[in-house]
């Protein structure tokens, strides 16, 4: 039976919140980020990750059928894992498309659409892969380019070391050319240093359960590389494209023509010569050789330390590349070659080893695919499916398209493209309505997209059948074959093992506070041997996670009984915020549960805060809607400030992002002396005064 007493004291709470005001005092009050759970996994069902990304790649690989390429160590990841042929990208720019694989969400959900965007700002409550992995007792680890931009080093609950990584230096592309054959060592440059720090971290890390993260830079530009790899290739080796235009009747808006044009030895838009073309092709080739030679370096390890059969890797691409093709260069657009990416997943035991898989996939079923071959439970928001049923019978009917976007700047108006890739066919659309173009091509009867047959009368039927499909959306496009392989296991953040992280576990983990032994092992979620608030706050910060799919759902809206304590909570919490991302989410869980709440009478409650800071928010319950006024006033009686609030509807304002702020001002604008206070709030009928101490 649950333990349910949501009125029972916390007992540990009146000292310590003492100890802490004394320490806010001195500016002094600072917990520990290092107390974040230590779990234990089952080595023997749970493999490690090696998990590799590689900037700008397309399938421009041995394996991939480019007899031309030297590729070797990527060849031999292939042979011994599956490749999918066609695997899409969720967006083709290095930001958004990182995102979605590491939160296994679509750029539709993450509203993330460009690079400057932190998704960590963005998207403070989101699990990513790693922290899924590392909530489960594996060690994260991230060495070179994973999440994208300076931001990505700030997301401390994703790894559970700080990342390794060179910080990106900026370079005058007008002083330097698009590519050089230079005379250095691998280690030399960036990617090869990547590849050492990543050896060093394996050799580091080999006895524990493992999620190691490698991010290669190249062949992003400039195209850069020892020459050892240029020597690999002459211009005669490649082909030129098809061709150097756009599709015949495509709009101008699916056109992306200003991606190169910055580099000393460039100076106008493509398309570029016959000759520039095929001497760029070509310092590609050599980037992508140099990548390869490191990818090598690291399987090479795994071996070393006999890791490689008890790991899953995963090789991937963050997007396609134009090389030429219809004149464009790199990625943004919704063409082929800018959204297929390459991606190889090798699962130890596998029997279906070298297999090539033409079935349509997406990058983001990459994290729901390493939850499953690894034995963890798949978050139930994930917009991915898991690839391991289609690994494990190639032949499998799987997904009926895939699907990728883009957002295109057009007289200062952002305008949204939504490209469907089914087996024989891509559709286009620029606009919410398709109203700035559309474009369909037949692979079958044109592989290098030279003519969009959209308008083709003969063709009316199959684009309504394929716009019926693209408004259908990812959902409708997924196999029969459905069901994800969900481990039956419990979070170490659901207390009562119910399937489900919610207010329950919150109870019980404050009733467990200074209370030895508890009758709740799980309690201590950090297992540092006593349970207090940073417990508390770690179930916060999971709140709502289920390991069953059939898990009872949470209550949408918090009970009135549950308010007293969560106060409590959040009272204690502030009071000990560290800035740490636990206290930062788990703050924000109870703010929210606090915000749905309907409470039974209007109340005026102790406002923070003060009186460690002269400016202050003042809380307050609403049984009913009313306008609201607040009259402050001195110990004499005289007016200092008078706040409006207006109308509001019945609710909870305890939060600081909803109670009356007041900052600590009189009515002229002056700062307020410290000194003995009082409040009155008047909502309606109700009126109620409350005394403030402001000390500065």
């Amino acid at each position: 039976m649950r333990e349910s007493n949501p009125h029972k004291t916390l007992s540990r709470q009146v000292t310590r919140r003492d100890f802490l005001s004394t320490s806010l005092k001195a500016g002094a009050a600072t917990l520990s980020i290092g107390l974040l759970p230590k779990l234990q996994v089952r080595a023997e069902t749970q493999y490690n990750v090696l998990f590799i990304a590689v900037d700008d790649l397309r399938p421009q690989l041995g394996c991939y059928g480019h007899s031309e390429m030297h590729t070797p160590n990527i060849d031999q990841l292939a042979t011994q894992g599956t490749l999918f042929n066609r695997a899409y990208c969720q967006f083709p720019v290095c930001n958004p498309s990182r995102v979605s694989v590491l939160t296994g969400l679509r750029p539709d959900t993450t509203r993330i659409y460009d690079n400057p965007t932190d998704f960590c700002q963005v998207l403070p409550g989101v699990v990513t892969l790693p922290q899924h992995f590392k909530d489960h007792g594996y060690h994260t680890r991230s060495v070179g380019k994973i999440a994208h931009g300076d931001a990505a080093w700030l997301d401390e609950l994703s790894w559970s070391e700080p990342i390794w990584r060179e910080r990106w230096r900026y370079i005058d592309k007008t002083m330097f050319p698009s590519w050089q054959a230079l005379d250095v060592d691998d280690d030399e440059l960036d990617d090869g240093r990547i590849a050492r720090a990543a050896v060093e971290v394996l050799t580091e890390i080999k006895d524990q359960q493992f999620f190691l993260a490698v991010g290669f830079n190249k062949p992003h530009l400039p195209f850069y590389a020892p020459s050892k790899y240029f020597d690999l290739y002459t211009t005669e080796d490649f082909k030129l494209p098809v061709d150097s235009s756009l599709p015949r009747n495509a709009p101008n808006i699916a056109s992306n023509p200003k991606g190169m044009k910055a580099y000393q030895d460039i100076s106008y838009y493509p398309p570029f010569s016959k000759e520039k073309t095929l001497e760029l092709t070509r310092a590609y080739a050599a980037n992508v050789s140099y990548i390869d030679a490191l990818v090598g370096r690291v399987l090479n390890q795994l071996d070393v330390l006999n890791l490689t059969q008890n790991t899953v890797i995963v090789f991937w691409g963050d997007h396609g590349f134009h090389l030429g093709e219809h004149g464009l260069w790199r990625k943004n657009t919704l063409f082929e070659d800018s959204v297929r990416s390459p991606l190889i997943v090798s699962m130890p035991k596998q029997i279906h080893t070298g297999a090539t898989i033409d079935a349509l996939v997406e990058l983001i079923d990459i994290y729901p695919t390493l939850c499953d071959a690894c034995q963890l439970p798949i978050p139930t928001e994930v917009e991915g499916m898991s690839m391991v049923p289609v690994i494990e019978e190639p032949t499998r009917q799987w997904k009926a398209a895939a699907f990728s976007q883009l957002v295109r700047e057009l007289n200062n108006t952002s305008v949204d493209g939504y490209s469907m890739r089914t087996g024989q066919y891509r559709y286009t659309k620029w606009g919410s309505n398709a109203e700035l173009g559309r474009e369909l091509y037949d692979y079958y009867a044109d592989p290098n997209e030279t003519v969009n047959i959209v308008d083709l009368p003969e063709n009316a039927e199959l684009v309504s059948q394929l716009v019926e499909q693209l408004d259908a959306g990812w959902q409708a496009a997924l196999p029969e074959f459905q069901e994800q392989i969900r481990v039956p296991q419990t979070l170490p953040w659901d207390i009562n093992n119910d399937g489900i992280v919610d207010i329950q576990d919150l109870i019980l983990v404050a009733n467990s506070f200074d209370v030895e032994p508890s009758r709740h092992p799980k309690a201590d979620v950090n297992a540092d041997g006593h349970i207090d608030i940073i417990d508390l706050l770690l179930v916060a910060a999971h709140f709502g996670e289920a390991s069953n799919p059939v898990a009872p759902t949470i209550h949408t809206q918090t009970l009135p009984e549950y308010l007293k304590p969560v106060s409590e909570w959040l009272v204690e919490a502030r009071m000990g915020d560290d800035g740490s991302p636990v206290f930062k989410q788990g703050i924000t869980t109870l703010e929210h549960l606090i915000d749905t709440a309907s409470p039974r009478k209007t109340a005026l409650l102790s406002n923070y805060p003060n009186p460690f800071n002269p400016e202050t928010w003042i809380p307050y319950d609403l049984a009913q809607d009313a306008d609201v006024r607040i009259h402050i006033y001195n110990v004499k009686g005289q007016s200092i400030r008078q706040l409006k609030i207006g109308f509001q509807t019945t609710g909870t304002y305890r939060t600081r992002s909803r109670a009356a702020y007041w900052d600590g001002r009189n009515a002229a604008g002056e700062p307020i002396a410290s000194g003995i206070y009082f409040y009155t709030l008047q909502a309606g009928k109700f009126k109620a005064t409350r005394q403030m101490v402001i000390l500065k």
